[in-house]
């Protein structure tokens, strides 16, 4: 299954279907409908539409939450009348009703004028464009649009896929050159720390009153204590496995989103801890490279579904 981005565009347009009759667009205008998106912890749909078509919102929102899960979706519905401004062609059963409509109205009152041509036009035009388009020319749009739609955030969400995954190469390979310094790093602290203790024990005139064999016991037990303190070898385990795990999630695919946006609070937390513990600057160094990939990551896993 593919990884979605939470960004995408697209736009459809279909035109209503040929009745037996030749379709004027006066009579039978077209439907446009695009989709755009950002990221959004949840799905978030807004409609902008003629208000004619408020009686599909429904519809269109249950074809939309079917195929997109997270995001925050603005889909737009336009007729071509909106922004046609030439005049219209008038049909022969259009001026037809408008001339019995005429003399219906002067039957009732005899003293209203008749239509001049610029009225009839007008009315031509808006009163055939005024009718609702066809409930299933709007669906087959939205329907084209969302598929669109989709292809959009696939080919995103691939983009992403490949960006996330040579971190996560830059991140094993940081966690490779970290992994020899470790025991490097804590002989060298250990053996600092047993001088210092030796010389401590000589200012304080400890060696006059306790035994050798006791000091010499309590500077190795201390030393130890401090080696695992200092180990970060545990850490660097963690952050395999969250790589592993990451790698795992990208290759299943679907809804990975908050999955990963976990991961990637858990792998701060293992740099942080190895930055923190880290008793050469060597590691330092990583512990810093380390975070910026993680917050690279990071960024590009806000716009996954």
């Amino acid at each position: 299954m593919p990884v979605y981005s939470m960004t995408g565009y697209a736009s459809a347009t279909a035109q209503p279907a040929n009745s037996g009759e030749t379709p004027s667009p006066a009579t039978q205008p077209a439907v446009t409908v695009e989709a755009r998106s950002v990221n959004g912890r949840f799905l978030d749909l807004s409609f902008r539409m003629p208000d004619e078509l408020r009686s599909l919102e429904a519809a269109l929102r249950e074809l939309v939450s079917g195929s997109v899960k997270r995001g925050k979706i603005e889909l737009r519905i336009n007729t071509h009348k909106d922004t046609d401004t030439s005049w219209p062609n008038p049909q022969p059963e259009q001026l037809s009703r408008l001339s019995r409509l005429e003399s219906q109205v002067q039957s009732w009152l005899p003293k209203a004028q008749g239509l001049s041509v610029q009225e009839a036009l007008n009315w031509c035009k808006t009163g055939a464009t005024g009718a609702s388009a066809n409930d299933e020319t709007v669906l087959d749009a939205a329907r084209q649009c969302i598929k669109g739609f989709l292809e959009a955030r696939e080919r995103e969400g691939a983009k992403l896929v490949t960006m996330l995954k040579q971190r996560v190469a830059t991140l094993r390979d940081l966690a490779t050159q970290a992994e020899p310094l470790v025991p490097a790093a804590v002989q060298r602290q250990r053996e600092r720390f047993l001088e210092r203790w030796q010389e401590a024990l000589s200012a304080t005139g400890a060696t006059q009153t306790i035994s050798e064999q006791s000091l010499q016991e309590r500077a190795i037990n201390e030393a130890a204590a401090y080696a695992l303190r200092i180990d970060v070898a545990e850490e660097l385990t963690r952050l395999r496995a969250h790589l592993d795990e990451i790698d795992r999630l990208l290759k299943k695919g679907g809804e990975v989103g908050k999955r990963l946006d976990f991961l990637m609070q858990e792998l701060h937390r293992e740099a942080n801890t190895l930055g923190s513990k880290a008793a050469a600057i060597e590691l330092t160094n990583i512990s810093v490279e380390m975070k910026v990939a993680i917050e690279q990551m990071k960024e590009q896993v806000q716009n996954i579904e």
